[in-house]
């Protein structure tokens, strides 16, 4: 009998296996997966390049010298986030906090509380499908609190009140995760173990209306009322590039854009995408020269104006007459030719946020390979900690600054009416070229 057992769990181990007859074939049933090009965004080969000045450093800056950095492929945002775009993000966010308050009323329906396998979630998730009634003397009665008080309105108009519109999130700080002198936890007789994830998962919690005010507060005695009025919200603006968005505020964007795809993703069983985030200043230097080393500007060569004697780029032009190149403040996206890549705007319109801190010295330290400095500052410490690489010029800015080479910083809790940002997803994979039709793997 005891024998007659034996064999039934050994049947019962080994039988399901006996299809690979005792191979190294993988683990089978993995999902298919095929990337496909982000909506909006292009593909970025990757190479080795000269990072760095390509001219002249006419102000004597010294914040950067020549050095050759490889970057892996990736996908970019073609243009910088406009309005529109942004204004999803924040729309997202407004609705996420009503389905909160109408579920915290006691309007179950706004809440799932139980998963696929009938467990109860703790806390429940939002419930997308739901609508949201802002008509109804529910909606009314318990949303009336994300609109202006009354003694705060203007002409008695019932408008949303934008300190309201709070983001919550989270990421994985890997980078102190990875710390061999924080990561292990020691269990005694020379046994160690990783320490529990959540020691290394951020949160933090930022309002994402973008500060429309900038216009003019960044500007002494100059009259942009109008566009703090109107810049961001009127439909006259929505292919215009996002300004008034901080460092952090576009930060939260790319951790949301993540999540929103992650999300129907996983409601279609499929696998997660790689993060969206802000570039590394290295894989925006590399994408704004389209291929082309050593060239002063994205579209190469050395010279602002085409052969028709047009300007190619919106930015400050000779003594600062801001019509000669075809803008005055912001112009459309996509208003200009591209470089060899397919991207708009690495030269002026607005200046672009990356995720770097700025030290002038950090070429000198700083990797070959992906080449990223990152320090987050905290509210506590000094501004210098707090400065953020920002590249490729704005509308406002002289000839030098639209050069690929030039970095400059600002610090990454202010906003300003001439820096916007795109965003960046690494490849998963070394190459397109790679798979079972590549001819040559190594080209």
């Amino acid at each position: 009998m005891k024998k007659l057992f034996l064999l039934l769990i050994t049947l019962l181990i080994f039988g399901c296996q006996s299809s690979d007859m005792g191979q190294l074939i993988g683990v089978q049933g993995r999902p298919e997966f095929y990337q496909p090009d982000p909506y909006g965004m292009l593909f970025i080969p990757m190479g080795s390049y000269n990072m760095g000045p390509s001219d002249q450093d006419a102000p004597y800056a010294i914040t950067a010298q020549s050095k050759t950095v490889s970057v892996q492929a990736f996908y970019m945002d073609e243009t910088e986030i406009t309005n529109n775009e942004y204004r999803q993000f924040v729309q997202w966010v407004l609705d996420s906090i009503a389905h909160n308050l109408l579920g915290e009323s006691g309007n179950d329906a706004h809440f799932v509380t139980e998963n696929q396998y009938g467990e109860e979630l703790d806390p429940p998730y939002l419930n997308w499908d739901e609508e949201i009634d802002w008509e109804s003397d529910e909606g009314r009665e318990v949303l009336d609190e994300l609109y202006y008080p009354e003694q705060e309105r203007y002409y008695r108009r019932k408008e949303l009140d934008k300190r309201k519109l709070m983001f919550k999130y989270y990421w994985i700080d890997l980078k102190a995760a990875s710390a061999k002198s924080t990561r292990d936890l020691d269990l005694g007789s020379g046994i160690k173990s990783h320490k529990d994830r959540s020691l290394y998962i951020r949160t933090d919690i930022i309002n994402v209306y973008p500060d429309t005010l900038c216009w003019i507060h960044d500007f002494t005695y100059s009259y942009n009322e109008p566009m703090a009025n109107m810049y961001f919200w009127h439909p006259a603006y929505d292919n215009y590039p996002v300004v008034g968005v901080n460092w952090k505020q576009a930060r939260a964007f790319c951790i949301w854009r993540t999540q929103y795809m992650n999300a129907f993703q996983d409601a279609n069983e499929d696998p997660y995408v790689q993060d969206f985030r802000l570039p590394t200043e290295s894989e925006w230097e590399w994408a704004s020269r389209g291929g082309l080393d050593l060239s002063p500007y994205p579209w190469g060569g050395p010279y602002i104006r085409n052969s028709n004697g047009c300007f190619l780029a919106n930015y400050k032009p000779l003594r600062g007459n801001y019509l000669d190149d075809g803008g005055f403040q912001t112009v459309v996206v996509a208003h200009y030719h591209p470089n060899d890549f397919g991207l708009y705007d690495m030269a002026g319109n607005v200046a672009e946020w990356t995720s770097n801190a700025f030290d002038e010295s950090s070429y000198n330290f700083a990797h070959d390979l992906n080449m990223d400095y990152v320090y987050e500052a905290k509210d506590s410490e000094a501004d210098v900690f707090k400065r953020k690489v920002i590249r490729g010029g704005s509308w406002k800015d002289i000839g030098y600054y639209i050069q690929n080479g030039t970095r400059t910083y600002e610090y990454q809790d202010t906003a300003k009416s001439y820096i916007g940002f795109r965003c960046v997803q690494t490849y998963l994979g070394r190459d397109k070229k790679d798979g079972p039709g590549a001819s040559n793997i190594y080209n």
